[in-house]
């Protein structure tokens, strides 16, 4: 009789229990913060729940790439400007000249500094205030008439726009490692549209209306940006509550250092970026001399052979999700090498030659950027904003030595020394890949454990 007693009274308590639950949760009670920034409301249906996470679809990885692509902007907008810059200012060539390097000597320390904060802090919050600073500081950009404080704005500005290196992970991340290449290929694809339609926007505009309208464009579109990520990005908890600022510079730097993996794609992205590097600054010398004598508007036509190339991306990242990116690495690389070849063999004479090779270089070069990605992504993905902080400072780097040394051995030794240059880069990127198979344990330097197979276990 006391048994059934109590089971009834168990089962009344598990009844009323269940009733507190529904109520609770058709409240819709938030696990996360309400308001971003400590001001402005997270719209509801962003706001995380443990239990139903704000899901992470295509058109969602669509858009990420688009805002990527106005945000990378801010990069590339003033090299077409330089000359009616120096008009305005009333200086030399000389003194606007550094205005590019200035926002990419920015932007090389907001990758150390301030892109690692992607592993520490909620994103979403991290986004919209690094977004509304640069679109702030671009206002200084359009109305300033003093150069050193233009100057000064342009490194401010690369410093703070670390959103879309933000946002690349964050997708990757999101997508989870059966989509995770693809995820990327579509942040990557905007960034790299981004980058061009920049040069071509300006370029144009300056050449018909004033340069600074240009700027007022890029503050227009830094804040509808800025609204599209308020009302469409989703909030994430922060990934390591743990560490501390200090802590997650640290690791960065051991990163670089200690992990097999990560010094195997800081090497290759060094050797790559500085062959691509190499390739289109020197391309313009040797079109414009003899035999072609193209003209300066000829020559930037040949950069939207490009964008086939850039269209190779999400193909790539789709293949890539279903085979390991050690044999996308691989086969990548060595079509780089074929490639270059057409280029060393006949570049400087036969125009055919030139499109054959931009094209594929091209095109392949994305195939290899998005295997490399999704590599050093699995190294470990609680870390991912670190480690991409770690391979887009070793393509920058690659970058100033491919331009640097290119033209150098263009001016001293001709067109087809600095091609064999590019050779021999692919070469040795050959041989670093090699060095460890697609399988291999994570602190493993050399070896082939686990075989080369194709099939993805990860």
């Amino acid at each position: 009789m006391e048994n059934g007693a109590v089971g009834d009274t168990d089962s009344a308590d598990e009844k009323k229990l269940d009733v507190q639950q529904n109520v609770a949760s058709s409240f819709d009670l938030p696990e996360g913060p309400t308001k971003d920034l400590f001001l402005l409301p997270i719209p509801v249906h962003l706001r995380y729940h443990s239990d139903r996470p704000p899901a992470f679809g295509v058109w969602m990885n669509i858009w990420i790439g688009v805002a990527a692509s106005f945000l990378i902007s801010n990069l590339y907008y003033s090299q077409p400007l330089l000359i009616q810059m120096a008009d305005t200012f009333d200086v030399s060539y000389e003194a606007v000249s550094n205005i590019p390097t200035l926002i990419q000597a920015g932007y090389a320390v907001g990758m150390f500094f301030i892109c690692p904060l992607g592993d520490l802090v909620r994103r979403r919050q991290l986004i919209l205030l690094l977004v509304f600073t640069t679109a702030t500081l671009t206002i200084g950009l359009a109305i300033t008439r003093n150069l050193i404080a233009f100057q000064i704005l342009n490194f401010l500005i690369g410093l703070g726009n670390m959103s879309p290196q933000i946002l690349a992970p964050l997708a990757a991340d999101l997508a989870g490692p059966e989509h995770r290449g693809f995820a990327y290929s579509i942040v990557l694809t905007g960034m790299l549209s981004g980058a061009l339609i920049a040069r071509v926007l300006a370029g144009v505009m300056g050449e018909f209306l004033s340069w600074r309208v240009v700027y007022y464009l890029a503050i227009g579109a830094q804040y509808a940006i800025l609204l599209l990520c308020y009302w469409v990005l989703p909030d994430y908890p922060s990934k390591n509550k743990s560490l501390t600022y200090r802590t997650v510079l640290w690791t960065m730097i051991k990163f670089a250092l200690t992990e097999p993996l990560v010094v195997q794609v800081e090497l290759m992205t060094l050797a790559t970026s500085a062959c691509f590097s190499s390739y289109w600054v020197t391309l313009t010398f040797l079109l414009g001399g003899p035999p072609y004598n193209y003209s300066t508007l000829l020559i930037g036509l040949f950069g939207l052979l490009g964008l086939g190339g850039i269209a190779m991306g999400p193909f790539a990242g789709r293949l890539l999700d279903h085979i390991p990116p050690w044999h996308g690495i691989l086969v990548s690389t060595l079509l780089l090498l074929l490639f270059q070849a057409v280029q060393t063999a006949a570049a400087g004479l036969n125009i055919s030659a030139v499109i054959i090779a931009c094209i594929g270089l091209d095109a392949v070069r994305q195939i290899q950027n998005v295997s490399i990605a999704t590599k050093v992504f699995s190294v470990d993905i609680q870390a991912i904003s670190r480690l991409n902080s770690l391979y887009v400072l070793s393509f920058y780097g690659g970058q100033l030595m491919g331009t640097s040394v290119g033209t150098k051995v263009f001016v001293e030794h001709g067109w087809r020394a600095c091609a064999a240059l590019g050779m021999a880069l692919y070469g040795a990127q050959i041989m670093i890949v090699l060095l460890r198979g697609p399988h291999c344990a994570r602190q493993t330097w050399f070896g082939y454990e686990g075989g080369i197979g194709m099939k993805r276990r990860s």
